[in-house]
């Protein structure tokens, strides 16, 4: 089928499935919980709780093969130019990849480049993590401060945060992203410059919050102390040299690596130290496992493609436009901010590859916070509110801490709210059961309405049996192939971010020019 007629079959699909509701489904089908189920890389999604019937998936299905998806996806993997604008394959999957399977882009085999990254990051980890790294007073680094912005700071802060159970190592890592300066200066309080050590992430070495930053932050610790003292991760090390970073002290990144997906690279290298490199090559090693799925695995089956597809049946047939991700883990309190980065920069546009612009809306509004405090938010708009809001609830199955009964009472937390939301209530029952309490017919039935939830909200369940460096590795893996997939079916490129850039320029022309500030009623100081 052609891609126009699969949109035209899928809008002619919901309009007959819309007004159906997903209990009466349950109720026929007692087995939806299990054949609406998924088992891919230590993950569990359950998919039973949406608004889909088997047809539906056989028509997102022939959609995503009109869109030639099953050819982009061996695309990505071979390291073809997927990232169209710039000319340039996206081989975030090749960090992960086993180093002794040849992988060639331009004629030369990137693993053993990728081998002896992993070689240099294991020498600093251990150095560091044995306190055989030494300041420039002779005493062993106690602290890390880490600089970047956008993806070399969102990643390795969420999987740090994540993975805080895992670590075992006495230095203590900081991150800083925002150029205000009350962050920095509350950061740098409590620590000793002798002591710390600064690894400046920025792949261009250009972006100006960061080297700000950097400068403010080297002068902090002495110039004559960089050479010792300061590590850089970046694909300009000209950039880095003219700062005074030692070359022999400069990670790459290559420019086959793009920011939001190069948590895999050098700049996961403070989530290395903290939990060990072997730890960091289980977290690649998990995400290897979804990269695995993905690119073998039938669509019916396939766990990022389903979780695409569901997204574009929301967003372009029941036109939602916000999507909240909830994981009941505290430890995972990074992991929505990092999802609004890793989709909304990447499919955040309107511009398909031929230059048309796109018929259809694209990403939503990702948000979410961690449960069970989102129940006693926001989850009142999901119950109620006149939104359509498809949810993720992530969840480990086992409990890594020794307080038992309160995971007992997260995980209930969590699937209370899933049902509750797929289920609603029946306002004649409520009334009925108000009239039992003493209200009046009148007062019953009146108070019955404001209590009444219309049910029927979609929402999906991702289980990981632990949050473990393998499992975090294969979470974010599939969201990432999740993106990818999306972005393949609205013909876009999800590996660009010029959206970004016109903020940018207008800095550069306000600090420029300061009379720009008093034009709209600003100082410049």
């Amino acid at each position: 089928m052609k891609l126009t007629d699969c949109w035209h079959q899928l809008a002619t699909h919901y309009q007959h499935l819309k007004s159906q509701h997903m209990r009466d489904w349950f109720e026929q089908d007692p087995q939806r919980d299990q054949r609406f189920r998924l088992q891919a890389a230590d993950l569990s999604l359950n998919y039973a709780h949406h608004r889909i019937t088997t047809q539906t998936l056989e028509y997102l299905i022939q959609l995503a093969h009109a869109a030639a998806l099953p050819n982009k996806i061996d695309h990505l993997f071979k390291g073809e130019p997927v990232n169209f604008t710039e000319q340039r394959p996206a081989l975030h999957t090749a960090l992960r990849r086993p180093t002794n399977q040849p992988l060639y882009y331009q004629g030369q085999d990137i693993m053993p480049a990728i081998a002896d990254l992993h070689h240099r990051m294991a020498t600093y980890c251990t150095r560091l993590r044995h306190q055989q790294w030494l300041g420039f007073n002779g005493q062993p680094i106690t602290d890390i401060v880490h600089l970047g912005i956008g993806g070399s700071y969102l990643g390795p802060a969420m999987a740090y945060h994540a993975l805080q159970a895992e670590a075992k190592c006495a230095v203590r890592i900081h991150f800083i992203a925002n150029v205000d300066g009350h962050h920095l200066t509350s950061t740098l309080a409590p620590l000793d410059p002798a002591t710390t050590l600064v690894i400046i992430s920025s792949k261009s070495f250009t972006t100006s919050d960061t080297l700000l930053n950097a400068q403010t932050v080297l002068n902090w610790l002495g110039r004559s102390h960089i050479a010792n003292q300061v590590i850089a991760i970046t694909a300009n090390p000209a950039g880095a040299n003219a700062l005074g970073i030692a070359t022999d002290h400069i990670l790459p990144i290559w420019d086959w690596v793009g920011g939001r997906y190069s948590l895999w690279s050098a700049i996961g290298l403070p989530l290395a130290i903290s939990i060990g490199m072997s730890k960091f090559q289980q977290l690649l090693a998990g995400a290897h496992a979804m990269d695995q799925h993905f690119h073998s695995a039938a669509f019916a089956n396939n766990m990022p493609v389903i979780l695409g597809l569901l997204g574009i049946w929301y967003i372009n047939f029941f036109h939602t436009q916000t999507h909240a991700v909830i994981p009941y883990a505290q430890r995972l309190e990074w992991l929505p901010n990092y999802l609004q980065q890793l989709e909304m920069e990447s499919n955040g546009k309107q511009m398909q590859a031929m230059g048309q612009t796109t018929p259809y809306s694209t990403a939503p509004v990702i948000w979410g916070s961690v449960g069970v405090n989102g129940q006693h938010a926001f989850h009142q708009l999901l119950h109620q509110g006149a939104h359509l809001i498809p949810v993720d609830f992530i969840i480990a199955e086992q409990c890594t801490s020794p307080l038992t009964e309160h995971h007992r009472q997260l995980k209930a937390n969590c699937i209370s709210q899933i049902k509750a939301l797929m289920l609603g209530n029946d306002p004649s029952i409520l009334a009925q059961q108000l009239q039992q309490q003493g209200y009046d017919l009148a007062q019953a039935t009146q108070l019955a309405q404001h209590q009444w939830l219309p049910g029927n909200k979609p929402s999906s369940l991702i289980t990981l049996p632990q949050l473990t460096p393998t499992t975090l590795g294969s979470l974010i893996a599939l969201y990432e192939h999740k993106v990818f997939v999306q972005s393949v079916i609205w013909q876009i490129n999800c590996f660009d971010q010029y959206g970004v850039e016109l903020g940018k320029q207008l800095t550069r022309q306000l600090l420029d020019d300061e009379s720009l500030f008093a034009s709209i009623g600003l100082s410049i100081d």
